[in-house]
């Protein structure tokens, strides 16, 4: 092998390592996860995974789109792109024989997505009243700051229980949490949420963070040190004790119910946003919508 031929191959991979480090671990992991069921699915119809073509990928939709959700069958088409990708190959996505399968399905099954509820203000109120009541200290003001701030600061979960200690910062109007990444922010600019002091001092986000780091006195590290998992725990736990059905709630009720609430309240779109990182206004826009299906119903100019 040459000089050269040796320099262009440590250069071929060195640039595969720069477009593996362009996304998370756990956005190559949930890739890697789409594409092993693809790879089943050939393997059972004596197709070939990788790399594939647009027919085989074609077939694999309409076989997800029987028990599947639109917008999972656009994820796995996406997972499958850039898996390819990763391994040095190129699978147009866009041909004909995937769009138009596509368009067909959609007009089949339509594209609604039933999310989880949000948690809004008079859930919050219901599920703190009953964290209110644990008997024991450490529980009580460990969740009850998990969900004060993870409902003011509209985190993901995964974002939420990243937050360390050198992140918070205390001053005179409240708190500054600095999140180093996101589901949004694969560069790892990141970005600080402030959130203020709360007139009612039962329902304060800050009050609280300060009565658990003070209480734990945690000066290093993971402030809640558990895993984005029992962060849905958590909220399933109070949902239920609080009245609440727990299987309508998850990880992501805190966040949606901080947009949804804040746009009921009449925040603006960009104030929202600047929040919770949303990227798109797309989402954003659909809680704001949410907000308003009945304050701005066509029935309330009915009068009977």
């Amino acid at each position: 092998m040459t000089d050269l031929t040796t320099k262009i191959k440590n250069l071929e991979l060195d640039t595969l390592s720069n477009v593996r480090t362009s996304k998370s671990k756990n956005t190559i992991k949930a890739y890697n996860s789409d594409f092993n069921d693809f790879k089943s699915f050939c393997a059972i119809h004596g197709q070939r995974s990788m790399p594939t073509n647009p027919k085989t990928l074609s077939l694999y939709i309409t076989h997800l789109a029987k028990t599947s959700k639109f917008s999972t069958l656009k994820r796995r088409i996406a997972s499958i792109s850039v898996v390819h990708k990763l391994s040095g190959h190129y699978l147009d996505v866009k041909h004909p024989l995937i769009s138009e399968n596509l368009l067909g399905i959609k007009r089949k099954i339509g594209t609604f997505q039933k999310s989880k509820k949000p948690i809004l203000i008079n859930h919050l109120k219901n599920i703190i009243e009953v964290i209110s009541k644990e008997t024991k200290p450490n529980i009580k003001l460990k969740n009850k700051a998990l969900i004060l701030i993870g409902f003011a600061g509209g985190f993901r979960r995964s974002e939420l229980v990243s937050i360390q200690y050198e992140d918070v910062e205390f001053v005179p109007e409240g708190v500054k949490i600095f999140v180093s990444r996101s589901k949004t922010d694969q560069s790892g600019e990141g970005m600080i949420k402030a959130i203020p002091y709360f007139e009612n001092i039962s329902y304060c986000p800050v009050i609280s963070l300060k009565n658990w780091i003070n209480h734990n006195k945690i000066k290093d590290g993971a402030i809640f040190k558990m895993s984005d998992k029992n962060v849905s725990l958590v909220i399933k736990k109070y949902a239920k004790l609080a009245g609440l059905d727990p299987s309508k709630y998850s990880g992501h009720s805190l966040r949606s119910g901080f947009a949804t609430s804040t746009a009921e309240f009449g925040a603006e779109e960009r104030s929202i946003m600047a929040m919770t990182g949303h990227k798109s206004n797309q989402m954003v826009r659909r809680y704001i919508q949410e907000s308003n299906l009945f304050k701005q119903n066509a029935l309330n100019k009915i009068k009977i």
